[in-house]
């Protein structure tokens, strides 16, 4: 990839002066622009390094890819010379002309102080996982690993050891991303979680007596939730301190009044609250996965991918945490999200790798194959957004391929022991005893998925990528020739001239954005107009040769005289009729003038297959002409002026 390059198109696409603020996430661009219709979307979705693109929370996401996204992000800031901002940061920028939304708020609050500090939970996870594979037995034998060989009984100490301290000190951890997210010292919330987690502390039998009042010395040792609130409490002091206290004191007693207040009313009051609150949110999250069972899984699974969509799906680090350090402690099960994630994901990419199979559309094939390998790897936004929204099909099927293979995992007790890869190779992540289980679930998803969209795509969807393979003939077709040569039969190519297009037909001139085809309305196939026909005869346009005259009758393609390439495609969808109402008059090749009969169609046959007889007149190198610009409006007559070409 060209990153240079990829940064000037997109910045071209979305206008340079039109961007705001830029940041990047693992695979995509986030742009803050003033203006989203200033966006050449065509562009973005004909250019082969864009993996798709859509609008969320006030930002204009452009998905490039993990790894790439980075070095194109750099390319960004150094030809626009905007500042380097955090993703944070943008969220704000973006949501500074946002309506409040408590809910979204929070998701986006719980997903500020989570996603940082997951690769440490991850390295812990995977490595309570190793130690998983050295320990338990029947898994190489009757006996574990760790009994086969004595001699690695060290090691795999060290890893127990290891593998335990994310998450035993994860208030450590919690409490510096929250201070950052909260806007306190990042290392005062490191020590408000070092103070309720130090091994000084008696627990939560023993007590302080402070003016003939207890205080329990609970140890906060795996908890999420108390610490989230003492650093809240945290930032507040801080910050009102430093307000109030002179800068002679500010430095010494900031700190140390921020501390001590805080340190009081977390294990006095905000503690034992919030550590009954804590318990209560995860036994309800272990009383409603025993209550539903596999159908909760399967309801969960069908649904998951659509949660992603909203992005309510970054709040879930938080219960995963919870659920994990319930683990470590001996309660629970263990991270069932993980496991629904994973079968999404992996049903997901099944979709998209069989739209590879498929589709006709190169740069198509290319995106899906890259976004499949990517879903089975954990990253699903290439794949969602860049493929499987784009047909809507293959996105329900992999919806319902999730669903039974979670409710599978549901059934078989399948969970996480760790964060990790939510993809195939996230049985590193699974418990022991469950992965042949979680493989086999893993393995349904992707059949079910991939099986109902390759052969729905076969059949029922089998029209799209017809007009597909018809969409990418007209572009070979239309493809440069060498200098000097003919194009077969037709007469030496001449430089490209200003001119009028005539209409093709009788009928009512619409729009090309109102056009209920979204291949053509977003203009990826070029400028025009569209005419709502009253007639069913359709004429030449231009002076010139026909280039392709399709089987099927329902579109045409022209070169002009003057150099125009014009696509004339009557109807919506019309190729699934396979020619049916349609009478071709002219084959390729063959010179016509305008107002020539190209061929006939019958509206009413159209009006029964249940398609639009609306046509379009593309030019389909609209980049060769500094303007396309519709002249037509309301009734015309076949031969009346309908587009200006201008160089």
């Amino acid at each position: 990839m060209d990153y240079g390059k990829v940064a000037t198109e997109v910045i071209q696409a979305v206008g340079k002066d039109n961007l705001v603020a830029a940041a990047h996430c693992a695979t995509r661009l986030r742009l803050v622009l003033k203006d989203d219709t200033k966006i050449d979307q065509a562009a973005l979705d004909n250019n082969a390094d864009v993996k798709g693109t859509f609008k969320t929370n006030g930002q204009y996401q452009v998905i490039i890819g993990p790894g790439d996204v980075n070095f194109v992000y750099a390319e960004i800031i150094k030809q626009t010379g905007l500042s380097e901002v955090s993703t944070e940061d943008l969220k704000k920028i973006a949501d500074q002309d946002k309506k409040f939304n408590p809910l979204m708020d929070l998701i986006k609050l719980l997903s500020d102080i989570f996603v940082p500090i997951i690769p440490a939970l991850v390295a812990g996870g995977l490595l309570m996982a190793l130690r998983n594979f050295l320990t338990s037995p029947d898994l190489f034998g009757p006996q574990s690993l760790e009994q086969q060989f004595p001699a690695i009984k060290g090691l795999s100490e060290m890893i127990q050891l290891m593998s335990a301290a994310p998450f035993m000190f994860l208030p450590v951890l919690v409490g510096i991303s929250a201070a950052k997210r909260f806007g306190a010292n990042q290392f005062l919330g490191a020590a408000i979680g070092m103070i309720m987690t130090t091994p000084d502390l008696g627990g939560a039998d023993k007590f302080w007596n402070i003016f003939g009042y207890h205080v329990a010395q609970t140890n906060y040792a795996y908890q999420v939730i108390p610490v989230l609130v003492a650093v809240y409490l945290l930032a507040n002091l801080e910050k009102f301190f430093h307000k109030k206290l002179p800068s002679a004191v500010d430095f010494t007693f900031t700190p140390l009044l921020s501390v001590m207040i805080t340190g009081f009313l977390t294990f006095a009051v905000i503690g034992p609250v919030m550590l009954v609150v804590s318990e209560a949110l995860t036994n309800g999250i272990f009383w409603l996965y025993n209550t539903t069972g596999a159908l909760g899984m399967a309801i969960f699974g069908g649904t998951y991918s659509l949660i992603v969509m909203t992005g309510l799906h970054q709040s879930f680090p938080a219960i995963e945490t919870q659920l994990l350090a319930a683990l470590q402690k001996g309660q629970g099960y263990g991270d069932f999200i993980f496991v629904v994630a994973s079968m999404a994901n992996v049903a997901q990419g099944a979709a998209t790798l069989a739209i590879w199979f498929l589709t006709k559309n190169s740069k198509t094939k290319g995106l899906s194959a890259s976004a499949a390998v990517s879903a089975f790897l954990g990253i699903t936004e290439p794949a969602l957004f860049g493929v499987n929204l784009k047909y809507r099909f293959p996105f329900f099927c992999a919806l319902v391929g999730s669903a039974v293979a979670a409710g599978i995992a549901g059934l078989t007790h399948v969970v996480a022991a760790s964060l990790g890869a939510a993809g195939f190779i996230g049985f590193l992540s699974i418990q022991a005893k469950s992965i042949p289980w979680y493989l086999v679930s893993e393995i349904v998803a992707f059949a079910i998925a991939f099986a109902l969209t390759y052969f729905y795509g076969k059949t029922r969807a089998a029209s799209v990528f017809k007009e597909e393979a018809v969409l990418a003939s007209l572009s070979d077709a239309d493809s440069p020739k060498s200098e000097g040569e003919p194009v077969d039969g037709a007469t030496q190519e001449v430089g490209l001239q200003e001119e009028v297009i005539a209409s093709p037909l009788d009928g009512e001139a619409v729009e090309l954005s109102k056009v209920n085809d979204p291949v053509f309305s977003s203009e990826a196939m070029g400028k025009g107009i569209a005419v709502k026909p009253s007639g069913n005869t359709v004429y030449s346009p231009v002076n010139g040769t026909v280039q392709i005259a399709f089987e099927t009758g329902h579109a045409y393609g022209l070169k002009s005289d003057n150099g125009a390439e014009v696509l004339i495609h009557v109807g919506i969808d019309t190729v699934s009729m396979n020619g049916t109402g349609f009478d071709q008059k002219v084959a390729a090749n063959q010179t016509v003038k305008v107002g020539d009969v190209l061929g006939t169609f019958d509206s009413a046959k159209i009006a029964e297959a249940g398609l639009d007889d609306t046509t379009m007149v593309i030019i389909t190198n609209t980049a060769d002409y500094s303007e396309v610009k519709p002249l037509a409006a309301g009734q015309l007559a076949h031969g009346a002026d309908l587009l200006e070409l201008n160089k």
